[in-house]
């Protein structure tokens, strides 16, 4: 095992690694974001109607 190492700097594989697994992580979650169902940004409850999307308004009276 150790000829592996002496094959690659061992500093610039665990670099590479983190870099791949970042990357990866980006990619899986762009994924998520873009299907319906675990979009967690917009959220699930908004699009099936169970929230309602209409303004709330408020009114100001005036005291006295």
């Amino acid at each position: 095992m150790y000829r592996l190492w002496l094959l690659f700097d061992p500093r610039r594989a665990i670099v590479g690694l983190f870099a791949f697994l970042f990357v990866l992580a980006l990619i899986i979650h762009f994924i998520l974001l873009s299907t319906d169902r675990f979009n967690w940004l917009e959220g699930h409850a908004v699009k099936t109607g169970l929230i309602d999307s209409a303004p709330i308004t408020m009114t100001v009276t005036d005291i006295g």
